[in-house]
């Protein structure tokens, strides 16, 4: 095993670039990214980073020269011959050949597009630019390298004791929630830290942890190449991005209505079984709901990931029963902040009433909280979205409206046209 500290202490990037791959990413990338192959292979998207925790200036932590390095060191990567093998023969979900030959060949030959990077009041400005297929999957590594630079400025200056110490405390944190939750009877748990992890060693770290100390009851990782290289599962469906893009397309307010049901339309025609995975806040779980054609009753489950996660299980358990489905029979995927004590409470409030899944992220590859003086390690929330596409606006509602994201102007639009009324807020700490 990887002794971390020693490696930090020694750090040279060209032998530990953060992001080592181009399937160093999050599954539902790929999988969306076949989707919109096949179906806007020629929608001009925009992507931004988005610092959503003010008070951490990036800019001021991270080197521009160090920054650029990276980014220049992920567009020099190419899949290799065994990551190609990986995708195209192994199974997924269930099925062979998850990935088409003409998407596998596209993939092969893929070299992510330019970058636009500057400064602006302490922030970064990191945009990305060009075809739906390529743009999207600058995202999670986008996002790791930003983490993982803002973890080594702060490692930077630790001495060697320190840094052990400092691991051997964090590993301890880890293995204690470990511990909290093998006794769950019945838990399923995947890793979904790629995009805020502490650093890739760091993450592959847990991955191990988890697969030691909660055997068949961690189901897998959201990251393709820690899937590879420890042979368990890849995990993930779809993200708000289909939506919200899909929505910006349209060109009228029914088109916009409309919009989300579109995207899983054309995801029905690819997938079946548990990819059929229901993601209903992008525009307002309850309208979407209400709205929603009965063929979608018959997908497998839902995703929760924003609003009050508990409310969100209730509201689709109710809307299973209106249409005449065992909640039972269906999955519910938490994913939205969690940590053990959600987990736990969560866990209790619904085992037996639908089959409960938990996709556990940032407070899993992350969680450094009160272990750095200053806590200058502590998660903060960044995130990396399609803001424009065919040069117009996106949006995002959400469950909350302290993750609502477009121009103001927009987000008014969005919510007369979905029937949006007043939303409860929740801090959004990751």
């Amino acid at each position: 095993m990887v002794d971390i500290a020693t490696r930090v202490w020694n750090h040279k990037w060209k032998i530990d670039p953060i992001v080592r791959s181009l399937i160093d990413t999050d599954f539902y990338k790929l999988l969306m990214c076949q989707s919109v192959f096949r179906n806007h292979p020629n929608t001009q998207v925009t992507f931004s980073l988005i610092n959503r925790t003010k008070t951490i200036r990036l800019a001021e932590l991270i080197d521009e020269g160090e920054l650029r390095e990276q980014l220049d060191h992920i567009r020099s990567l190419r899949l290799t011959r065994g990551e190609s093998t990986w995708l195209r023969g192994n199974t997924f979900y269930g099925k062979r050949q998850m990935f088409r030959p003409d998407f596998m060949e596209w993939f092969e030959n893929l070299q992510l597009p330019p970058y636009h990077l500057e400064k602006k009041d302490g922030q970064y400005e990191l945009t990305f630019e060009g075809s739906w297929p390529e743009v999207m999957l600058w995202e999670i590594p986008a996002l790791a390298t930003i983490m993982e630079l803002r973890s080594r400025a702060v490692l930077r200056d630790m001495g060697r004791f320190e840094l052990q110490v400092l691991y051997a405390r964090a590993m301890t944190k880890l293995w204690e929630k470990v511990e909290q939750l093998r006794p769950i009877e019945g838990l399923k748990l995947a890793d979904f830290g790629t995009r805020r992890r502490h650093s890739y060693l760091w993450q592959d770290w847990c991955v191990q942890a988890m697969m030691e100390g909660l055997g068949n009851s961690f189901t897998g990782t959201s990251n393709c190449r820690i899937a590879m290289m420890r042979e368990i599962e890849a995990i993930g469906t779809n993200a708000h991005e289909l939506p919200m893009v899909y929505a910006a397309l349209a060109d009228t307010d029914a088109q916009l209505l409309q919009s989300p049901y579109d995207v899983l339309s054309d995801w029905q025609e690819e997938h079946d079984g548990n990819l059929r995975i229901i993601l209903p806040d992008t525009f307002g779980t309850k309208g979407f709901l209400d709205r929603a054609p009965d063929w979608l009753a018959g997908w497998t489950g839902m995703r929760i990931d924003s609003g009050d996660p508990a409310t969100g299980a209730e509201n689709a358990i109710n809307w299973w029963k209106s249409r005449g489905e065992d909640p039972t029979k269906k999955l519910v995927i938490f994913s939205d902040g969690l940590d053990v004590d959600k987990i736990l409470e969560l866990h209790s409030q619904f085992a037996g009433r639908v089959r409960v899944s938990f996709g556990w992220g940032t407070m899993m590859t992350n969680d450094f909280k009160g272990l750095s003086a200053g806590d200058a390690l502590a998660p903060f929330s960044l995130v990396c979205k399609a803001v424009a596409a065919n040069g117009r606006p996106t949006v995002k509602l959400s469950d909350n409206p302290n993750k609502a994201m477009g121009p103001l102007d927009e987000i008014t639009r969005y919510k007369r046209v979905f029937g949006v009324g007043e939303q409860d807020r929740v801090d959004v700490l990751v």
